[in-house]
C-alpha cells in the first residue's frame, strides 16, 4: 500500500529577492513523498500567491489525496482529482520518481524522451535600481545568460546598466506583468538595440491584446498567460514563446503535453521555475533540452540546497543524480 507524507520546508535566500510584485528573503516549499515497499518517490512544489495558492491550501490539497493514493491513484487519475497547480505538481513528480525507482528505469526513458544533457541556464538578477543591477551584472558577467527582473518605469535604464556591467552575456528580461501597452512601442525596440533576446510577460495576463497589434522587435514569452496545453491556441499572434513551469502545469505529465502543443503551433519553448530547491528543478530538466531558453536557477538563489543537489558549473546545470530524483 502506498503511504503519503507531506511536509513544508523553508530555505533562506542569499539576499532579498525582488520582482515587480514584492520582495522576500526565503522560499517556503512543500514536499510530497509517496512510499511503497521500501521505495520512496519525491516531488517538490512552490505555492504561488499570484495563482491563489498558499502553503496551507496546497498542503491540504495534497493530504486529501492520501486515501486515493493508498488505493492506487496514478498520474492519469491525479489529473482528474486535482487542477493544474503546485499541489498536483508535487504529487505528479513524486509518482514519476516512484515508478522510475520501482522499475529501475530513468524517468526520461519512461516518458519516451531524449536523455537530458547539461544545459545553459539563466541566472536571475533581482529588481533594484539601475546602479545596483549594474553592479550585480558585473559580479555575474562570467555567466552566459542573465535574466533581469523589471518593474515598469526606469526599465530601460536598468537594462542599459546591466548591459554595461555584462557586455558579453546573453540577456532576457522579465516584467512580471508590470508594463502598460503604451510602453511597448518604446521599450521593445530599445531592448532590441541592447541585444535582449527575450521579454517575458510584459503585460498583465488577460489584458495582453496590445501584443497582437504591433511587431515584436524582441520575441515575447507568455508566462502568467500560459499554464497548460489548453492555453496555447489562444496565445498565437500575441506571443512567440511559452514559459513552461511545472508549478503551473501541475507536473511533468502536463508539461510534456504543453511542449508538444507549443511545437504544433510553432511557438518557442522556455523552461522556467519558481524559487525552489534542486528537487523542484530536477523534473523540469527532463524537458530542458527541448527549450530555446532555460531558467532553472532556483537553487543558486538560495543560501543552501538539499542533499544530492544539482551541479551548476560554467553557467550550465547538469541532470539530477538518482539519489535526488528520477
Amino acid at each position: 500500500m502506498r503511504r503519503l507524507t507531506v511536509r513544508r520546508e523553508r530555505f533562506p535566500m542569499r539576499g532579498v529577492f525582488t520582482i515587480s510584485r514584492g520582495s522576500r528573503t526565503e522560499s517556503e516549499v512543500v514536499v510530497a513523498e509517496i512510499a511503497a515497499d521500501g521505495i520512496t518517490g519525491r516531488g517538490e512544489c512552490v505555492p504561488y500567491a499570484r495563482y491563489g495558492e498558499s502553503v496551507e491550501n496546497v498542503v491540504a490539497q495534497i493530504e486529501a489525496q492520501a486515501p486515493a493514493l493508498a488505493a492506487g491513484l496514478g498520474r492519469r487519475e491525479l489529473e482528474e482529482a486535482l487542477p493544474p497547480g503546485a499541489a498536483r505538481n508535487a504529487l505528479d513528480c513524486a509518482l514519476w520518481d516512484l515508478e522510475a525507482k520501482e522499475k529501475q528505469v530513468p524517468v526520461w526513458r519512461l516518458a519516451g524522451i531524449p536523455e537530458p544533457k547539461p544545459v545553459v541556464t539563466a541566472y536571475t538578477l533581482s529588481l533594484a535600481s539601475a546602479a545596483t543591477m549594474g553592479e550585480a551584472a558585473a559580479a555575474n558577467a562570467h555567466r552566459p545568460l542573465l535574466k533581469i527582473k523589471l518593474g515598469g518605469e526606469g526599465d530601460i535604464a536598468r537594462v542599459e546598466a546591466v548591459r554595461a556591467g555584462a557586455p558579453r552575456a546573453r540577456l532576457i528580461v522579465d516584467a512580471n506583468e508590470a508594463w502598460t501597452p503604451e510602453m511597448l512601442p518604446e521599450y521593445l525596440p530599445a531592448l532590441a538595440r541592447l541585444g535582449v533576446a527575450l521579454v517575458e510577460q510584459p503585460l498583465p495576463a488577460g489584458r495582453d491584446e496590445a501584443l497582437a497589434r504591433l511587431a515584436h522587435a524582441v520575441p515575447v514569452a507568455a508566462d502568467e498567460s500560459c499554464h497548460t496545453s489548453a492555453d496555447v491556441a489562444g496565445l498565437v499572434g500575441r506571443y512567440d514563446v511559452v514559459n513552461v513551469k511545472l508549478d503551473k502545469t501541475g507536473g511533468l505529465s502536463e508539461a510534456l503535453r504543453l511542449v508538444r502543443a507549443a511545437e504544433r503551433f510553432q511557438l518557442g519553448i522556455m523552461v522556467g521555475c519558481m524559487v525552489g530547491t534542486s528537487l523542484a528543478m530536477a523534473p523540469a530538466l527532463m524537458i530542458a533540452g527541448m527549450a530555446a531558453f532555460v531558467d532553472l536557477d532556483g537553487p543558486l538563489l538560495l543560501a543552501r540546497d538539499r542533499a544530492h543537489g544539482l551541479v551548476y558549473e560554467d553557467g550550465r546545470v547538469h541532470p539530477p543524480v538518482r539519489e535526488l530524483w528520477g
